[in-house]
Formats: C-alpha cells, structure tokens, sequence
C-alpha cells in the first residue's frame, strides 16, 4: 500500500509539472488574447501545438479580426494555414475591405490568397488595387518593346504608348486572367484602331478615338481586373510602311521578270545552238551531194551521153557565172559607197 500510494503520488507530481510547464509555455499568449476580448481556450493552443500549427500567428490573427471588428475563430484561421495560406494576409485583406465598405467575406479571401500563391502577389495587394487603381504601362517595357506599332489604310505607321488605369475586381479574381492578358488585348485593340483609320493624321489629331474604340470593346471581361480608362500617353509617326512593302513587291517582281527573261534567252540559245547543227548537216549533205557528181559524168562519159563537147560548154557556162558574180560582188560595195 505505502508503494502504490508513493506510485500514484509520483504520477500526479508528474503530471502537474507537465501542466505546470504546458500553462508557462502559452501562459503569456493565453493572456494576451483574454485581455484582447478573443479569448482562445489553453486546451486549443495545446491541439494547435500538436498539430503543428504556430499558435501565436494564429491568436494574433485572432485578435487584430477581433479588434478590427471581425468575429472569427481559430478554427477557419487554423484550416487555411494548414492549406498553405497566409492567414495574416487574409485577416489584413478583410479589414482592409472591410474599412473601404468592400464586400468582402473570410472564404473568398481565402481562395484569393490561395490562388495569388506563387504569383508574387498577395490577397492584401488584390485589395488594395480594388481600393486605389493601378496604372499598368501598355505595352510593358520588361517584355522588350517600347511601343505598339500599328499602319494606318495609307501606309503610315503610328507608334503609340498607352496607360491603363484598372481595379481588382475581387469577384472574378480567382480563376481570371491576369496583367498581361489585359496588355494583349489592349494592345490589338489599339492596333485595330490604327488600321482602321483612313490615314495616321487622323490619328495624330483625335489620339483619343482610340481609347474610345478599345474601351468599348469590353477587354476586361473574364480577367480578374476592371479597365477604368485608357490614356494615349504618347503618339508618334514611323515609317512609311506601304511605300516599303511596295519597293519590296516591286524589286520582287523585278527578280521574276529577269528570272523568265532568262529562261527565255536560253530556249532561244538553245534554239540557235540546234540550228547551227542542222545547219552543218545540211552543209554535210551539200558536200555527200556535191562529191556524187564527179562520179555521175564520168558514168555519163562511159556511157557515151556526154561529149566532150558539152563539157567544154558546160564549162563555159560555169566560168560565165562565176565571172558574172565576181563583177556583181564587186559592185556592190562600190554602190553601197556611193
């Protein structure tokens, strides 16, 4: 009996240093929040701790909603963080918009700040942009152009930098489009714009006929931002791109005619060349044809009918000729000098 009294006194030693020590370790937390009026139970800090969740961001978090005028529990606070949230971020969102008169509840700040993860953004910086608008430079110089390069129909180019004033639109900033889609889709509205004007002086005059034009497009649909206005910040002339095209068009069709004209001269080389060889086999037949008569008179000689006569006259006859071309050969040249 002494033993198991001397046992038992043990255990209960034990177990009142372990409370002991437990109560001294959240002691100050605890009574930070039951001053602060958003008491938070000892046995719940011992669960926190358990579950491996900071008590302290928790019940600070707890008490900057409460004073704040935000009734929430550990609980919510306790499930975000083990989600991967930031729940001080969360808690300073919904003062924040809270303080603006912003509809703003703790769930869907939540899947705000889950869906900025990674993003370098914060539901705290979403807020705030829902509060004060944020300029975004369009286009963006981190993407390495200065300005949208846009032609008019008379073949001017106009070089143009805009600034888009917008909000966050907390409604549609989960699971919407981010910065750069509203820098591409304003982008193509303002090229639009420029093409669709008779010519650049139209748009060097009335600059903001085209913030007229892209913001009655409706760019900021499906995006997590609301377009609130479109400046021309600047407008310049670039080159004269229709005159361009059409050197280029021109220098190509150049190319094209010399190419055919080439194909021509050498079918018509070819031709020559093919010429000249029937030529020479005429020649060469000429010469067959010619080599043959020799042969025929004295075939004609054998058979007795040529005489030796009509030799001697056929003879004649070609000297006769023969001296008829030379003289008029060789008046020819005189006539020509004369």
């Amino acid at each position: 009996m002494p033993n198991l009294l001397f046992i038992l006194g043990a255990i209960a030693l034990f177990a009142a240093l372990v409370f002991f020590f437990i109560f001294m370790s959240f002691i100050s937390v605890w009574v930070r929040a039951r001053v602060a009026n958003a008491p938070v139970g000892l046995f719940n800090m011992v669960a926190m701790r358990l579950r491996r969740v900071p008590v302290g961001l928790i019940v600070d978090s707890r008490i900057t909603a409460v004073k704040a005028g935000i009734a929430i529990g550990t609980d919510p606070l306790e499930a975000h963080y083990l989600a991967g949230g930031s729940v001080d971020q969360v808690i300073l969102a919904l003062i924040a918009a809270d303080k603006a008169g912003i509809a703003l509840d703790f769930n869907r700040a939540c899947a705000i700040d889950l869906a900025t993860k990674g993003t370098g953004k914060t539901v705290l910086e979403a807020v705030r942009t829902s509060i004060n608008p944020k300029v975004i430079d369009c286009p963006n110089a981190a993407m390495g152009r200065t300005t949208i390069d846009g032609v008019a129909k008379d073949g001017i180019g106009v070089k143009v930098k805009a600034r888009v004033t917008v909000r966050s639109h907390l409604d549609r900033f989960v699971g919407g489009a981010t910065e750069e889609t509203i820098i591409a889709r304003v982008g193509e509205g303002i090229v639009s714009s420029i093409g669709s004007s008779d010519s650049y002086k139209d748009v060097m005059e009335n600059p903001d006929r085209i913030s007229k034009v892209v913001l009655a497009k409706g760019l900021d649909s499906g995006t997590s931002f609301e377009i609130l206005s479109i400046d021309i910040a600047d407008v310049d002339v670039g080159e004269n791109i229709g005159a361009k095209l059409q050197a280029e068009q021109a220098d190509s069709d150049k190319r094209v005619a010399q190419a055919k004209a080439e194909v021509r001269r050498a079918a018509a080389v070819a031709v020559e060349q093919e010429m000249r060889a029937r030529t020479q086999e005429m020649r060469a037949k000429v010469v067959e044809a010619e080599s043959l008569v020799p042969q025929a008179m004295a075939d004609a000689f054998r058979s007795g009918n040529l005489g030796i006569m009509d030799y001697v006259r056929m003879k004649n006859m070609q000297s006769d000729t023969q001296m008829r071309e030379s003289i008029a050969g060789g008046d020819r040249p005189r006539e020509e000098t004369k």
